[in-house]
């Protein structure tokens, strides 16, 4: 049996959650020691709680450790069994997080596959629904299965209540992708969602964004969630190019200006548009388990984050395949999986 430590690198869940797709898509048990040790609260928080209980139904696995605030786990998967799920996080717990950890080892399975998840859509610490359906999906199609999620109910933190409706086709091989240059920016665009809350904080974000992008008002989109359970502010700018779409977030908090928001996602947009990369900072980090799995692929993306180097240092545990991270010039870094 495979032992974790789950200290190593940046640690925190995504080790866990990286370590439960691994073993459901390889067959490999595993015991992680030392669960979210760098984090403020050790150990199992209910969300990742969901992630096992979900890994565990889906792999008929046997599991020990499975309770709040436990630092070690084992996980021993017996069987992947495509089909109906519905997982309930029951907090404003990160969805689309559950869902990275689910998905691959539906992407060859044997039939199709339903998913619904219930609990936070957007959530400062995890990517937000539009950039998993807009961003990571398209390029995870291209490998062979489809993937198609939607957004039945918002779900923003900490009220949670959100929803997420996700179908899996699945391909009985997957293939690779060599993403070296993201194209032609064919539009940049900025979306400002308030719930619960007034419509200038998302009039005063897009104000912001116009200006330091010099976007046009028709650019600018403001939009009011009716019947959301709790109260959210996300700021989101899409830039959508001729080989891939990137989005930049920002989370409205109690006590920061809308400005601020603002200000802070400009800064993450014009850093990925100066360096000229297909693939921004958390993409980089979300293509590498599915392009391991396929057997290899490539891309340029920024300087890879601790986050990045972590998962990198997972997959090699649970596969033999080799993961070089080169750099080309100043924040533009190759990652080639072979």
């Amino acid at each position: 049996m495979l032992t974790i430590d789950g200290a190593m690198g940046e640690g925190g869940g995504q080790i866990l959650r990286s370590a439960l797709a691994l073993s459901l898509c390889t067959g490999q048990p595993f015991h992680i020691q030392n669960l979210r040790k760098n984090r403020k609260k050790p150990g199992l928080r209910p969300q990742h709680l969901v992630a096992v209980h979900a890994a565990q139904q889906i792999g008929k696995a046997e599991i020990s450790g499975d309770t709040i605030g436990s630092e070690e786990l084992v996980f021993n998967p017996r069987q992947i069994t495509p089909g109906e799920y519905r997982f309930s996080i029951g907090t404003a717990g990160s969805t689309t997080l559950v869902l990275q950890t689910l998905l691959p080892a539906l992407l060859t399975g044997e039939q199709p596959s339903h998913l619904i998840l219930e609990g936070g859509t957007h959530n400062p610490l995890a990517p937000p629904f539009e950039f998993f359906s807009k961003v990571f999906l398209p390029l995870l199609n291209r490998l062979g299965p489809h993937v198609d999620a939607t957004l039945v109910r918002y779900g923003f933190y900490p009220a949670g209540g959100g929803e997420v409706d996700v179908r899996v086709t699945p391909t009985k091989r997957l293939g690779t992708l060599d993403l070296q240059e993201r194209g032609e920016i064919l539009e940049i665009s900025a979306h400002a969602l308030v719930a619960n809350l007034p419509e200038h904080i998302a009039r005063r974000e897009l104000g912001v964004i116009g200006t330091e992008l010099g976007l046009d008002q028709s650019a600018l989109h403001s939009v009011v969630l009716p019947s959301v359970h709790g109260r959210g502010n996300v700021l989101m700018v899409v830039v959508n190019c001729r080989q891939v779409t990137e989005i930049f977030t920002g989370y409205g908090e109690r006590g920061i200006s809308a400005e601020t928001v603002a200000a802070k996602t400009v800064k993450g947009v014009r850093r990925y548009l100066s360096a000229g990369v297909p693939v921004g900072e958390y993409l980089a980090d979300q293509l590498l388990l599915p392009l391991a799995l396929a057997g290899g692929g490539s891309y340029v993306t920024l300087k890879p984050s601790l986050h990045t180097l972590t998962n990198i240092d997972v997959i090699k545990l649970f596969m033999n395949i080799n993961i070089e991270c080169t750099e080309l010039q100043k924040d533009m870094w190759r990652i080639n999986i072979r």
